[in-house]
């Protein structure tokens, strides 16, 4: 009898996606067949500290014992060391940005996902928009602004402010006249020092999901958001019921259109390195027909009915073989570069 793959999950993380991260984490635990994996859930508190859940357990659920970083004690298969592949469902800082893929790297470890360069390159919106311009893919102009730069924005109104690395919408305004930019930029600051103000695009928000390593990802059928609770796609559009939903196929957006925006998601996702998987957002510019990108998502939300998950069901995919593929990708990824020479 072939022996089940031992398969780690890790969930929560200490950023303001800590429970988006465990609503993914579950469902992915939840959709991996117990015939073929041994599942092991780590959860990552709010402080930093990682949990290991009781014995036997497939899903996040209270800890049995919680120790402090790098990474749990605890006897073979409990622990990250004796596993043969990670699957971080971590969003934000400290899951999403490099740190945990860094730290899976040192011990050899193969994980689901982009790894150190494209998580940390993606995270950060400003070093990542001039990645893009460097390959010619549109994006909005935006403008940095460092710790002790003046408040300032080059592009009239309405305009973004959002902190340079964060996801989920946290921390992000839009700003309809320069009364309220000192207050939005801010807001931006608590939760990082690099700040962007970024030009409005008036036109919908499309979605692109990436799957694959590199030579040959391939791209999902785009699809368009609608959100439901304010004027752009918000924290509470994202994630409140009934904020938002997804059109497969985007109504509206002509043939031409929608190829180019499969194109532009896997130029973007080879520019940046990523492997593995990826959720591209773009703008469908209303007074041109352009498209144009917003940002790259290294760990999509990934439960049944995220859009990441829903894209794939809709290019033929269903939720439990797109997690199959995924660890398949991160095992060949393994293997590919385990006899490198460094």
């Amino acid at each position: 009898m072939t022996r089940r793959l031992r398969v780690a999950v890790l969930a929560g993380g200490r950023s303001s996606e800590h429970e988006i991260s465990l609503a993914s984490a579950a469902s992915v635990a939840a959709a991996l067949d117990p015939d073929r994996y041994e599942v092991t859930t780590v959860e990552i508190d709010r402080d930093g500290r990682w949990a290991l859940p009781a014995a036997g357990a497939r899903e996040v659920e209270p800890a049995t014992a919680i120790e402090s970083l790098p990474v749990p004690a605890g006897s073979a298969p409990t622990t990250l060391a004796a596993v043969d592949v990670v699957l971080p469902i971590l969003h934000g800082p400290f899951g999403e940005d490099g740190t945990v893929q860094g730290l899976l790297e040192l011990a050899g470890i193969p994980y689901v996902g982009p790894g150190v360069l494209a998580s940390a390159l993606c995270m950060d919106k400003d070093v990542f928009k001039h990645v893009m311009r460097a390959q010619e893919v549109p994006v909005a102009r935006h403008r940095l602004l460092r710790p002790g730069d003046p408040v300032d924005n080059p592009f009239g109104y309405p305009v973004f402010v959002k902190p340079a690395r964060l996801g989920s919408s946290v921390g992000i305004s839009k700003v309809r006249d320069a009364d309220a930019l000192a207050g939005a930029v801010a807001l931006a600051r608590r939760h990082d020092d690099k700040v962007l103000v970024e030009e409005f695009v008036d036109g919908i928000e499309i979605e692109v999901g990436v799957l694959g390593n590199l030579p040959s990802p391939i791209a999902s059928v785009p699809g368009q958001v609608v959100s439901h609770h304010a004027d752009w796609y918000d924290t509470a559009s994202k994630y409140d019921d009934g904020g938002s939903e997804l059109l497969i196929p985007p109504p509206g957006l002509s043939e031409g259109q929608v190829d180019r925006a499969r194109e532009l998601a896997l130029r973007a996702f080879a520019a940046t390195e990523c492997e593995g998987m990826a959720r591209i957002d773009f703008f469908v510019r209303e007074t041109d027909g352009e498209v144009v990108l917003n940002e790259l998502n290294t760990i999509p939300g990934f439960t049944r009915t995220s859009f990441y998950s829903r894209l794939f069901e809709a290019s033929g995919i269903p939720y439990a073989e797109l997690v199959d593929r995924l660890i398949t990708l991160a095992l060949e990824r393994h293997e590919r570069r385990r006899d490198l020479a460094y």
